[in-house]
């Protein structure tokens, strides 16, 4: 529980960060390609929400990287030389990216021309793909150890490339995009329409909108798509995973596409079933006779099939909201200019109250697959038992009270400073030399 509320808080903000700093860029170039100063408008409004977003992922990696020493000391013995350059790697590329034109971008707008600044947010944007790039590597290489072996203990490389080049790779990237993009565009919707119901929106606040109304709706196409991808995934590396998933328990007859339902892990079976009879088999493995792989054939070994189940079940959910949402209110703006103002109250309090969802999404994905690969750390190999740190029951319980008011704080903080930003704006950058 500590080291997953720890993960969603980094993958939270990280999933704001990530989407929102492509955003920015698309603003900084319709600024300069048109001449429009309104993109320049919801560029500087915007910039301020992606820099408390970033501090707070910066500060949220620290926790996670803590945790991992400390929750599971030995890990890092196990995993070293695969885990340790990976990370190194991702070090080294917040330091060069983001150090080297983090500054630039969001305090030498005024010093630097406009095509060099608009260039340093290109940088910033691109750098933080480069960062999670080596840990999606890594997660990658923990549920598929491929290109190395376990040698007296530890994981010993023998193939770079087969460790870097994971064949779930590009559909991992793909998700991972998707989901930024899903929460910078629900984000910003979110606080437009909030905006709406107080006021006139401003020509800036409704160029924002429209951007990330087609940002949300291609997203929330290409999610499908890219989901069944990675399942095909999960099904070929994870069979235990595909079964805690599809809620599959005995080997038997062609099973279910089970909808939804409460597994009963005690009787190994499934409550409230809904249900499509003898649809489900295309969400599992199969073995050499082509007979579905159930959920007995993993005794002992198998990931919490009610966490997993339903946690996956929620991501579903929560894509089909997406889809509506977005698609819905293109529908019904599309043929007046894209104005929010156009929407009913009520539909413009569901899209404000709906600006987390893409962010909770990402979270509820990283959290499904770290429950599905349990109760190994690295797949088939490393259970979450045998690195365990000696920690007592008192000492964790009461650190994850800690951490859990920390992270309460924080939100609140960001969401505080996010509404009173939407309410009284930013003020304007005026370049050094010009009079006001």
């Amino acid at each position: 529980m500590q080291f997953m509320g720890s993960l969603g808080f980094l993958v939270f903000f990280m999933s704001f960060s990530l989407g929102l700093s492509w955003m920015l860029l698309l603003f900084k170039w319709r600024a300069g390609r048109g001449g429009n100063v309104a993109w320049l408008s919801a560029y500087r409004f915007w910039v301020r929400i992606f820099a408390l977003a970033l501090v707070l992922v910066l500060g949220g990696g620290v926790a996670v990287l803590f945790q991992l020493g400390g929750l599971w000391s030995g890990l890092m013995e196990r995993i070293g030389n695969i885990a340790g350059p990976l990370l190194g790697y991702a070090v080294i590329s917040v330091f060069v990216f983001k150090s080297c034109f983090l500054g630039v971008m969001l305090f030498g707008q005024r010093r630097v021309s406009e095509s060099m600044h608009t260039f340093a947010v290109a940088m910033v944007a691109i750098g933080q793909c480069v960062a999670l790039f080596w840990l999606v590597v890594l997660q990658a290489w923990l549920e598929n150890p491929q290109g190395a072996r376990l040698f007296e203990g530890r994981f010993q490389v023998y193939d770079w490339a087969a460790v870097i080049l994971h064949g779930s790779l590009a559909w991992r990237m793909g998700v991972l995009a998707c989901s930024a993009a899903l929460a910078a565009a629900f984000l910003i919707l979110g606080v437009t329409a909030g905006q709406a119901l107080r006021r006139k929106l401003e020509e800036g606040e409704r160029l924002a909108f429209r951007s990330a109304l087609v940002v949300a709706v291609v997203a929330s196409v290409l999610q499908f798509p890219l989901a069944a991808g990675t399942y095909h995934q999960f099904v070929q590396l994870q069979p235990a995973k595909a079964a805690a998933i599809a809620g599959y328990w005995e080997t038997g007859g062609p099973p279910d596409l089970v909808l939804m339902a409460w597994p009963d892990a005690s009787e190994e079976v499934n409550r409230g079933v809904w249900r499509i009879r003898e649809a489900g088999a295309f969400m599992l493995a199969k073995d050499d006779q082509g007979t579905p792989l159930a959920l007995d054939k993993f005794s002992g070994m198998r990931p919490p099939v009610a966490a997993t189940f339903l946690t996956w079940r929620a991501v579903g959910v929560l894509a089909l909201v997406m889809t509506i949402m977005a698609w819905a209110v293109l529908l019904r703006v599309r043929r007046r200019g894209f104005d929010p103002g156009v929407l009913s109250r009520r539909s413009l309090t569901l899209l404000s109250g709906g600006m987390c969802l893409g962010a909770v999404g990402a979270v509820l994905r990283v959290w499904g697959d770290f429950l599905g690969l349990s109760p190994y750390l690295v797949l088939n190999a490393v259970t979450q038992t045998e690195v365990l740190g000696p920690m007592r029951r008192e000492s964790v319980m009461l650190a994850t009270l800690g951490y859990g008011v920390l992270y309460a704080v924080l939100v609140t903080a960001f969401f505080v400073m996010l509404f009173h930003a939407a309410r009284y704006g930013v003020v304007p950058v005026r370049r050094v030399g010009r009079k006001p």
